[in-house]
Order: structure tokens, then C-alpha cells, then sequence
């Protein structure tokens, strides 16, 4: 009987060891790489936003994402200053988005929800987006028409 259960315990642990080693696989296959890492700012406030400046990086955004850091965000270093526009599929938190011009100069806020396909365009020519989570913005009074710092030091967009 003990010889059984014992079996029986080692099967099981067989199978959960099996399942995290298809978690963790499963993991992998969705994880992104590393991005650069560049700090913004906005008069006392601090970001630590990853930097997505190639096709494939701006392409994938923050899809998959299950948390990101209060602090932490996404800047978008698009090659040309025009209307861009953002959606939200498989995205899974809910974000807001500054559009800015060249100069890191806030052009619009839109605020997304998660997975969905709705547009959310830049009200002009712009040449960044930010992302943060949902009400970051607004809950430090950074509105359209005011300047946030660091843009000058982005990578070139490829």
C-alpha cells in the first residue's frame, strides 16, 4: 500500500514538474526582449521607460504584459512625426498614452482600455508616445502642452 501511495506522490509531483516546465516554456515564448532603458521626466517625477524604438519593438509594445512598476513605462521613438495611432490588442493593462512632438512637448493624453482594437490617434504631428498605466498622467496634473524632459537623449529610431 505505502509503495502505491508513494507512486502515486512521485506521479504527481512528475506532472506539476512537468506542467511548470511547460509554464515556464509557455513563458518564454511570450517574454520579449530586453529593452533599453531611458530616463524621463516631468518637474519631481521620475520615468523609467523602455525604450521601443525599432519596427519589431514599437510592433509588439506591452502586449502580454500582465503588471508594470508605477514608475515604469514605454516610450515609442517613431521614425516620422505625423498622426500616429495606438491600439490596444493583446494588451492587457489599461493604459494612458501621451502623444508628443519633437521637443518631448505633450500634443494629447488618451486613456485605453485593455484588448481592445479602438484607434487612440495623436491630435498632431508627433514623433513619441508614452505609455503608462491608466491615470499616471492625470494624477500628476501633465496635461496637453506641457514639456517632458529626456527626449533628447532617445536612440534613433529604426
Amino acid at each position: 500500500m505505502s509503495g502505491t501511495k508513494k507512486t502515486g506522490r512521485h506521479a504527481l509531483v512528475n506532472v506539476l514538474l512537468a506542467g511548470g516546465a511547460l509554464g515556464a516554456f509557455a513563458a518564454a515564448a511570450v517574454a520579449q526582449p530586453a529593452l533599453p532603458l531611458a530616463e524621463l521626466g516631468f518637474g519631481m517625477y521620475r520615468i523609467e521607460a523602455e525604450v521601443a524604438h525599432t519596427f519589431e519593438t514599437r510592433q509588439s509594445g506591452l502586449m502580454n504584459r500582465t503588471a508594470m512598476p508605477l514608475h515604469r513605462g514605454m516610450v515609442f521613438v517613431f521614425p516620422d512625426e505625423r498622426a500616429h495611432c495606438m491600439w490596444m490588442k493583446n494588451t492587457l493593462l489599461a493604459l494612458s498614452v501621451a502623444f508628443l512632438d519633437a521637443q518631448g512637448r505633450v500634443i494629447n493624453i488618451e486613456d485605453m482600455q485593455p484588448n481592445t482594437t479602438d484607434n487612440h490617434c495623436a491630435a498632431g504631428p508627433a514623433r513619441f508616445a508614452l505609455e503608462m498605466n491608466l491615470g499616471w498622467f492625470a494624477e500628476r496634473g501633465i496635461k496637453a502642452g506641457d514639456t517632458l524632459r529626456g527626449f533628447d537623449r532617445l536612440p534613433a529610431p529604426r
